[in-house]
């Protein structure tokens, strides 16, 4: 039974900085591409960074210069460091896996397992 749990996030000021962590159970860490989506009601969900089983880190546009992924395979744990968050980052954010490899790994439906989320309020 494949669980991803998020945390880590929060209300934060223009400019701050949020860590979140996706608990990773079910499965043996780092035999999955994973990535970190945000939703946005009305929006959809906006792909922002994945890193692969052999450790190949992408970015979205949106994530680009400001937020890092990172993953701590003793904790089983994925991370996204965010940075000089803005307004306009406000969202939920999930966590994903597509239990072996992503392709196009911007695609949320080439994900088969998702965290419920954590909300970031930037004001």
């Amino acid at each position: 039974h494949v669980q991803l749990v998020e945390s880590g996030g929060g209300s934060v000021q223009v400019g701050g900085s949020l860590k979140l962590g996706c608990k990773v159970s079910g499965y043996r860490f780092g035999t999955s591409d994973m990535g970190w989506f945000r939703e946005i009601p009305g929006k959809g969900r906006e792909w922002l960074s994945t890193v692969t089983l052999f450790g190949v880190i992408t970015y979205g546009e949106s994530a680009k210069g400001r937020f890092n992924i990172s993953q701590d395979g003793a904790k089983n744990t994925l991370y996204l460091h965010m940075n000089n968050l803005k307004p306009e980052d406000t969202a939920m954010y999930h966590c994903a896996a597509s239990g072996g490899s992503c392709y196009p790994c911007q695609l949320e439906g080439t994900y088969n397992y998702w965290g419920k989320g954590t909300q970031v309020t930037v004001s």
